[in-house]
C-alpha cells in the first residue's frame, strides 16, 4: 500500500509555495536563471538593481541559445552583463558521460547542482526525435516493475533541472515526454512550471501537443494537469483490474484508475491534448482475454488510446514479455472494438535505457565521460556507435 508518509509527501507536493527567491538561488547564493518566467524574473532582476527590461532578452539566451555564461551574450550591454555574472549563474549543466544503443538512441547522465543524479535518453525515429527526461532522482512510488523505484529516491528536481535535459543535450527535438525517472505526479509544481517553459513562447516554444507527461494517476495532480496545461497525458496501467494493479502500483490503493479515468471523462477529449495509457504486457500476467475484455469495457467510449509495450525484466524477477503475436491480437482487438491502440516498438534496451530501466547510476558500459564543452561539440559528434520511440 501507498504509505501515509508517501501520501503526506504528495499532499505537499501538491501545495509548495515557499519563497521563490529562495528555492532558485545555487549553492554560491546566486540566482538559477532556468526554471524562471519572464515576470519572475524581472522581479529578481530589479532587486538586484538591473533593469528588469532584461527579462525575456536573458531567457531568450538560456532556453533557446543555451549559454552557459553570460560573456556569451552579444546585445546586452557590458555593465549589465557584469552585474549578471555577479548575481545570477544561467542554471545550464552538461550531461557528466553518454553511452548510445545499437539502435541510436542515447542515454544521458545529469547531476544537479546538489548532486543529484538523473537520466535522460533521446530517440531518433526518422523525422521525430524525442527527449525522454527525468523529473526526479529516483522515485517513492514503488511500482514493481521498475528499476528506478527499486533504487529508492534521492530527490526532486526543479523545473529548471527538468528543462535542462532538453536544452543541455547535444541533439534537436521535436517531442518531449516525461517519462524518465520519478513520478510527475509527486513533483507537480515543478512540472508544471516545465511544462510552461517548455510549451511558452517566452521559453522553447514546442508546443503543448509536443509534450507528454506521464503518470500513475495521482488523483490532484492529473487535475492540475488538466486545469493548467493543454499537454497530453498517459496514465501507466499494468492491468484493468485493481487488485492486480496494486500489487505492481501501489499508488492504486490511495488514487484508484477507475477515478482517473472518470476525471478525464469530466473535462472530455478534445483535439488540442491526447489522453493514453501504457500497458506493459507481460506473459500470463495481463495479456489474457479476460484482461482484453476489461480493458475494452473500462476504456470504451472514453477517447483514451492504448500503447502496448513490451516488458523489460528487472532485476532477478523471471517474467518474460508477451510474444509480437499476442500485442499484435490485442491491438487489432482493440482498435476493431472502437479503441485506439498501437504497438510500441522497445528502443535502447541494451544501455538500460528501455522503459523502466533508467537507474541513475554510473552507466557503467560503454559510457562516455564529456567534458563542459559538449553542448558545443554538434550533432555531429555523436556518433560515439551504431546508430527508443515514444516511451
Amino acid at each position: 500500500m501507498v504509505s501515509e508518509k508517501r501520501y503526506k509527501d504528495a499532499k505537499i507536493n501538491q501545495n509548495r509555495n515557499f519563497d521563490i527567491f529562495v528555492r532558485v538561488k545555487n549553492n554560491d547564493g546566486k540566482i538559477v536563471i532556468a526554471g524562471l518566467d519572464p515576470v519572475s524574473l524581472a522581479d529578481h532582476l530589479n532587486a538586484t538593481g538591473i533593469d528588469g527590461k532584461y527579462a525575456l532578452r536573458l531567457l531568450y539566451w538560456v532556453y533557446r541559445r543555451a549559454v552557459s555564461a553570460f560573456s556569451e551574450i552579444n546585445d546586452i550591454p557590458a555593465s549589465v552583463l557584469k552585474a549578471l555574472s555577479e548575481n545570477f549563474v544561467t542554471g545550464l549543466n552538461d550531461p557528466a558521460s553518454s553511452v548510445v544503443s545499437a539502435d541510436g538512441s542515447v542515454k544521458y547522465l545529469f547531476f544537479t547542482t546538489a548532486g543529484l543524479p538523473h537520466e535522460t535518453v533521446w530517440l531518433p525515429e526518422g523525422r521525430r526525435e524525442t527527449v525522454c527526461v527525468s523529473v526526479q532522482s529516483g522515485c517513492r512510488m514503488g511500482c514493481r516493475f521498475c528499476t528506478t523505484g527499486r533504487n529508492g529516491w534521492r530527490g526532486n528536481l526543479t523545473a529548471g533541472d527538468i528543462v535542462n535535459q532538453v536544452i543541455s543535450m547535444p541533439h534537436p527535438f521535436s517531442h518531449v515526454v516525461m517519462m524518465g525517472m520519478g513520478e510527475p505526479g509527486d513533483n507537480i509544481t515543478e512540472v508544471l512550471t516545465a511544462c510552461k517553459i517548455l510549451t511558452a513562447e517566452w521559453g522553447l516554444a514546442a508546443g503543448s501537443s509536443k509534450v507528454t507527461v506521464s503518470t500513475v494517476g495521482i488523483l490532484p495532480s492529473v487535475r492540475r494537469l488538466l486545469e493548467e496545461t493543454n499537454v497530453n497525458i498517459t496514465l501507466s496501467l499494468h492491468s484493468p483490474f485493481e487488485d492486480e494493479r496494486t500489487a505492481v502500483i501501489p499508488a492504486e490503493s490511495m488514487w484508484p484508475f477507475r477515478e482517473t479515468v472518470e476525471l478525464i471523462k469530466e473535462y472530455g477529449v478534445n483535439r488540442r491534448r491526447r489522453f493514453s495509457v501504457a500497458y506493459v504486457m507481460i506473459k500470463g500476467r495481463n495479456d489474457s482475454e479476460r484482461h482484453l475484455e476489461e480493458l475494452k469495457r473500462l476504456l470504451s467510449g472514453t477517447g483514451i488510446r492504448v500503447n502496448l509495450l513490451p516488458y523489460h525484466p528487472v532485476g532477478e524477477d523471471d517474467y518474460v514479455s508477451s510474444d509480437d503475436d499476442t500485442m499484435m491480437r490485442f491491438k487489432h482487438l482493440l482498435v476493431t472494438s472502437g479503441i485506439g491502440a498501437s504497438v510500441r516498438r522497445s528502443r535502447g534496451a541494451d544501455i538500460g535505457a528501455a522503459c523502466g530501466m533508467l537507474a541513475g547510476n554510473s552507466m557503467e558500459h560503454g559510457a562516455r565521460s564529456m567534458g563542459h564543452g559538449a553542448r558545443s561539440t554538434g550533432h555531429g559528434a555523436w556518433s560515439m556507435g551504431q546508430g527508443r520511440a515514444e516511451r
